[in-house]
């Protein structure tokens, strides 16, 4: 039982591997090639990053820690069900942008440590998700130009 931080490891980062691969594989195989220089480059860093994590805890050179207990587990489960969805469902179907902000004020109420009680605290996480919605429309869409799924909002 002393090994399992170790194969938890392995285990997580040869999954972000496989996720990495599959992201740059979609993304050098889409047209038109200029629309996908973006997520090209991204996902090419992502991918070298995630493999090196990956052959690092393979070897057994990583520091790892204590691993997940149960407990920490189902924290983190409502977020992973959430981000599912995210990336399965809602970007394609409510767009990037509206599956995005709703998707950020999701995970910020769950894991807001502040009473879900109080007004002041609801007022604050739509200020955060709004300042949020800015940024991301403000990075993908004017600075980066990037093409994002659109359909039924924007």
């Amino acid at each position: 039982m002393t090994d399992l931080p170790r194969t938890q490891h392995i285990i997580a980062s040869g999954l972000v591997a496989a996720v990495g691969i599959t992201v740059a594989y979609v993304s050098y195989t889409q047209e038109p090639a200029a629309a996908f220089l973006f997520p090209r480059l991204i996902s090419t860093v992502f991918v070298v990053l995630a493999l090196w994590t990956f052959g690092k805890a393979v070897l057994g050179h990583t520091k790892v820690g204590n691993g997940l207990d149960r407990r920490s587990m189902m924290n983190i489960l409502p977020g992973l069900i959430v981000a599912l969805i995210f990336v399965y469902w809602a970007a394609k179907q409510l767009g990037f942008y509206t599956a995005s902000t709703a998707t950020f004020f999701i995970l910020l109420s769950l894991y807001d440590p502040a009473s879900h009680n109080e007004v002041k605290s609801w007022i604050k996480r739509v200020i955060i998700t709004a300042g949020f919605l800015a940024v991301m429309y403000g990075l993908f869409a004017k600075l980066l130009n990037v093409f994002t799924p659109r359909e039924i909002f924007f």
